[in-house]
């Protein structure tokens, strides 16, 4: 059984005290171009003045009730004071509990009623992109492989037709998926130009136990963002990039060979956790060649 520890990557915690102005303010080359992960609920309870103070762009997490209790005006709100700070966004749909390619009629209609909530919070964000998972899982779904597909592809078709018509990109993000063969076979059934590919580094690690050159070989024409996180191969933990397994050198230097240049999220679980990703790629120059280029 899979555990759930992925989904906790929203639950980025950063404490508003105890932190020296200088301490992010000196990576603004950084943060200005990447985003970092927000769940909303945490953005109500204060870290959006965290993320005003030090000038972060969040990757807005819609987990939990957020969506079903949050009347469309007080996002709006948030909008509003994101825009008036000059900060941009990004959205990441919710995932516990959902089906978008399930076998239950009912379970797949609230799973679409929730998306469908999310999606319609892109007029309101104008985000960069909206981050989705496809809840796919070999062990059940392959044994009903033609009919998930079939259901999956309905959820995803309304829904992208929501994000073309705001000029917004949905990004299919990995997750248990142990090679990139469902991510290629909904990226070329479906077809749209409004949809792309999230690579996630730390789910690459702790669940697929594959390397990103086999994502890469095969969705690299659809990658159009990174999640950045890292661990010891065993768990979902989110730590500082670089102070895990993952070779985050080997994949930018291919990046650099390409003119691909992805969204960046960061997804650190801590403050600490952030501030030592931000400090591992100033020193090592992990972005150079990279940002510049990916910021709107």
């Amino acid at each position: 059984m899979k555990s759930g520890n992925a989904w906790q990557d929203k639950l980025l915690i950063l404490s508003m005290d105890k932190i020296n102005a200088g301490e992010l303010h000196q990576f603004s080359s950084i943060t200005g171009s990447c985003f970092i992960n927000a769940p909303y609920e945490q953005l109500r309870d204060g870290l959006l003045e965290f993320f005003l103070r030090y000038k972060l762009q969040p990757e807005i997490g819609l987990e939990g009730e957020c969506l079903w209790n949050i009347p469309k005006k007080e996002f709006q709100i948030t909008a509003d004071i994101l825009k008036k700070n000059s900060l941009s966004c990004t959205l990441h749909t919710p995932f516990f509990d959902l089906a978008p390619g399930g076998i239950d009629s009912k379970i797949r209609e609230v799973t679409r009623e929730k998306l469908r909530r999310a999606f319609e919070l892109i007029p309101v964000f104008q985000p960069r992109s909206i981050v989705c998972h496809l809840g796919y899982e070999e062990n059940k779904h392959s044994y009903k492989m033609e009919q998930w597909l079939k259901y999956s592809i309905e959820t995803w078709l309304e829904l992208i037709e929501i994000a073309a018509r705001n000029n917004t990109c949905v990004m299919f993000e990995n997750t248990y998926e142990t090679t990139p063969d469902i991510h290629h076979r909904l990226l070329t059934e479906i077809n749209s130009g409004s949809l792309q590919f999230c690579l996630d580094t730390g789910h690459l690690m702790a669940y697929a136990g594959t390397d990103w050159q086999l994502w890469l070989d095969k969705l690299l024409p659809w990658l159009g963002q990174l999640h950045l996180h890292d661990n010891k191969g065993q768990r979902d933990d989110h730590i500082a990039v670089g102070h895990g397994l993952f070779n985050f050198q080997e994949l930018f230097d291919f990046l650099r060979t390409t003119s691909i240049r992805p969204i960046i999220t960061l997804e650190p679980h801590s403050k600490e956790d952030l501030l030592l990703s931000l400090k591992n790629i100033k020193s090592t120059k992990l972005l150079n060649g990279i940002i510049n280029q990916a910021k709107s």
